[in-house]
């Protein structure tokens, strides 16, 4: 029998969830919707921030330094990825960039597993968000409900960095028009850079954040990358705003077929991917058109 109070329990996991894969696929929906490539690291790229996050946190003892540490360092690893290897196959095939990618995160994970073996690593939660919350109804980790303050704060720079500002209308011209972009002075390819590096930022920013709540390991990233792309598609390939509202219904589904039976969690989340496929072919919020 499922009481009232596990099941809203259980629907503020889900919110959480849901804003930290809406983080992570707004990333990977900006690197595809804006470059036009599938990048299959971006799991690694999760876990990478958590770890560096880690470290900083292990000579700082600050939560504060630690995310600013993990979010800069994939940040730097995204623009040295771009500026090293994916430049080369922005004109290529689909597939070769999902190899290349694919590779990438593997080599990410073994040199992880290298450094950190298989043990788990956990980052405690900054003393201010320590401790459970008493929201009159039931009490509730206080680290959660942080969580989803912190990461709307994260998307909603996201959104007016990239649609608000001189640099968004800058990727979105070169995206139409690359040539048209370049003849006018301005190097599109040294934006683009800049825009994988702010992507793979999301990704290692939620790792970071996530750290407290789940404990670090090298194949962390692997089910957050199945669970990312599903919210991607669900949201619509290419649309910010589409990997959003993917992510909360992502994190519901998942949160709430847990409570039931775990092991129906992906079925139920695929299952509703699959619906939305055959309803709207170009996800929720997508742009009929966009390949």
């Amino acid at each position: 029998m499922i009481s009232w109070p596990n099941l809203v329990s259980q629907l503020f996991n889900g919110l959480a969830l849901g804003a930290l894969l809406a983080l992570i696929s707004s990333g990977l929906t900006i690197i595809y919707g804006t470059l036009g490539v599938l990048n299959l690291a971006h799991g690694a790229m999760f876990m990478i921030g958590g770890y560096a996050g880690f470290v900083a946190y292990q000579y700082t003892e600050s939560f504060i330094i630690a995310v600013i540490a993990g979010s800069l360092f994939v940040m730097l690893l995204g623009v040295a990825m771009e500026r090293v290897i994916i430049r080369h196959f922005y004109h290529r095939p689909h597939e070769d960039q999902l190899l290349v990618t694919f590779g990438l995160g593997i080599c990410f994970v073994e040199i992880i597993r290298l450094i950190f073996s298989s043990q788990s690593q956990l980052v405690p939660p900054p003393a201010i968000f320590q401790g459970i919350t008493n929201l009159g109804f039931m009490f509730y980790p206080t680290y959660r409900l942080a969580v989803v303050g912190i990461v709307a704060i994260a998307l909603g720079a996201l959104f007016i960095i990239l649609y608000r500002t001189r640099l968004g209308m800058i990727v979105r011209a070169g995206i139409e028009d690359s040539v048209m972009v370049d003849s006018l002075g301005i190097n599109v390819y040294r934006v683009f850079m800049v825009v994988f590096g702010i992507g793979a930022m999301a990704a290692g920013f939620a790792g970071i954040v996530n750290a407290p709540v789940v404990s670090l390991t090298p194949g962390i990233g692997d089910d957050i990358l199945v669970q990312t792309f599903v919210v991607v598609v669900i949201g619509g390939v290419g649309s910010f705003p589409g990997a959003i509202l993917g992510g909360l219904i992502a994190g519901e589904i998942i949160s709430v077929t847990s409570m039931f039976n775990p092991g129906y969690a992906y079925v139920m989340l695929f299952a509703a991917m699959t619906l939305v496929l055959v309803v709207r072919p170009h996800g929720l919020l997508g742009v009929q058109g966009r390949e």
